[in-house]
């Protein structure tokens, strides 16, 4: 039998967030941004105001895109068409070990500065 791989559970990388669900905002991720797992940090695109994965900012082509201000709750296909998804956006503690990064996000640094990015926001991986 193959080995199976889980992929990741809708807002499993949540540790607690703020009361009432003020730390969740459904937000438009863009077209064209393939699937986009639970768990994966974005970014708002400045012309649009919808968002993608946040790449690193040496590697984007896509203006604001690149400061993580968010993280996807549930995975969803953006492949074809927007896709209006629940998301964090604010007061929330979340797993470290199960935040996804865009593939240029490749590094210690790079991985550092979108916590940090993320921590602007008040969202803390843990």
């Amino acid at each position: 039998m193959a080995p199976v791989t889980e992929k990741a559970r809708a807002l499993g990388f949540v540790l607690s967030e703020a009361n009432g669900r003020r730390s969740r905002e459904v937000l438009t991720i863009a077209a064209g941004s393939g699937i986009v797992e639970a768990g994966t940090a974005i970014g708002k695109i400045t012309a649009s105001g919808k968002y993608a994965p946040a790449p690193d900012a040496e590697t984007t082509g896509i203006e604001g895109a690149e400061t993580a201000t968010a993280i996807c709750g549930y995975t969803v296909d953006a492949t074809d068409a927007d896709v209006d998804v629940a998301c964090i956006t604010n007061d929330a503690e979340v797993k470290d070990p199960m935040l996804i990064f865009d593939d240029s996000v490749d590094d210690t640094t790079k991985r550092t500065a979108k916590l940090t990015q993320l921590a602007a926001v008040r969202i803390k991986a843990r």
